[in-house]
């Protein structure tokens, strides 16, 4: 019998960008990277955080204003924004769209194409509030 050493939990695609939106949504207001990692209460790496706030930076899921030499982040999307992102991101990345979307409505469990028609049928100017 081989006594490894077990290293941390290698987490899901984007469980860290949602866990660091979780922290900066919790916060009273703008919160520094530092702040976040403290909130995380995780052996995280400073560096670590401000990546997954760069990276979230650029998906339009957080802003920042520039505080003394630092940043303050603020969250503008939740964990479902997110997640429609990434949905849209490999949707255009696709030539077949039509294919592509065919593809997923088939494979959907029966409640959530019945949501999934149900949000369809929504005048826009409704929304999803």
């Amino acid at each position: 019998m081989t006594n490894r050493r077990q290293g941390p939990r290698r987490r899901g695609q984007g469980e860290l960008e949602g866990l660091v939106l979780a922290a900066l949504r919790e916060a009273d207001g703008p919160a520094s990277a530092g702040r976040v990692q403290e909130r995380l209460g995780e052996d995280l790496a400073y560096t670590t955080v401000i990546t997954i706030l760069t990276r979230l930076l650029a998906k339009g899921a957080v802003t920042r204003e520039r505080v003394g030499r630092s940043f303050a982040w603020t969250p503008v999307a939740d964990q479902a924004g997110l997640a429609a992102h990434r949905m849209r991101k490999v949707l255009d990345g696709e030539s077949d769209r039509e294919a592509v979307l065919a593809s997923f409505v088939t494979s959907l469990e029966p409640e959530d194409e019945r949501l999934l028609r149900e949000l369809l049928g929504r005048p826009e100017s409704q929304g999803t509030d």
